[in-house]
């Protein structure tokens, strides 16, 4: 190219620029101011109201990114138990139940009252005997430690022996030491009498006959551990317990009773 081509080429661009720079110029271009940003009044804290607050946050462990860039599988939700209204929460009673009634001491029952002995007056139970050839051997020792808890009535061998007072015979009995022997109640139930060494006993004598005062129940005698020097009758009183058992009772002295002090009720 030669000079001349190369200025007007020149020229041209030169013109071409200019025209471009006045049309831009010409245009108005707005500008929009940005606005200051807006005050925010302060607010005054308000406290949560404790049951109001969150729960604590949990941090959970971030699920590891499996090969292949795939999502990660989603984290099971825990499982919620809901405890329907009528059922109560296990180890509380519900709101309308009644607390269980305290189990209250029994009571204990009162001392049933002793029912006292009735009056006791018999006769003397060997016949020809009178009250002052009686002795009085209640408390008097015998062998093996033994308390007497009777008194002895000598008497010659085959001396009637009588009923004290009316009653039942319980027991007719042959015993080691007291060889035969009459158990009898009166019939009240609270007294036995006891008849001992008898040498027999009355002709049709028998178990639950029945016996009036002074009758002839058997003879004196020395059977048993009596001596045969020395026959008499051995007698005892016994107040029987609530079972009535003819072998048991608590001996009293009868030698009072058969001297002629009733023995008063107790």
């Amino acid at each position: 190219m030669n000079r001349a081509a190369m200025f007007v080429a020149g020229a041209l661009s030169g013109a071409l620029g200019l025209g471009l720079v006045l049309v831009g110029w010409d245009r108005q271009v707005t500008v929009v101011p940005t606005p200051p940003p807006a005050v925010v009044a302060a607010q005054p804290s308000v406290p949560l109201v404790p049951a109001m607050q969150a729960a604590p946050r949990v941090e959970l462990p971030s699920p590891e990114m499996p090969r292949g860039g795939s999502e990660p599988a989603p984290l099971p939700r825990p499982a919620v138990v809901v405890v329907p209204p009528s059922q109560p929460v296990p180890g509380e009673l519900p709101v309308d139940a009644e607390a269980p009634p305290v189990a209250q001491a029994p009571v204990p029952d009162a001392p049933a009252a002793a029912v006292p002995l009735p009056a006791l007056s018999l006769i003397i139970p060997v016949d020809g005997i009178t009250p002052a050839q009686l002795s009085d051997t209640f408390t008097d020792a015998r062998s093996e430690g033994r308390v007497h808890d009777a008194i002895d009535i000598l008497a010659p061998n085959g001396t009637p022996v009588l009923a004290v007072a009316d009653g039942t015979v319980e027991k007719l009995f042959d015993s080691v030491r007291g060889g035969l022997t009459v158990y009898q109640f009166e019939p009240s139930g609270r007294y036995c009498y006891y008849y001992a060494h008898l040498d027999r006993y009355a002709e049709g004598l028998a178990e639950k006959k029945t016996i009036k005062r002074g009758e002839v129940i058997g003879y004196v005698g020395s059977t048993g551990n009596a001596s045969p020097e020395a026959p008499h009758l051995h007698f005892e009183i016994h107040v029987l317990g609530p079972e009535k058992q003819w072998w048991k009772g608590e001996s009293i002295n009868p030698y009072p009773v058969l001297k002629g002090a009733p023995l008063a009720a107790q």
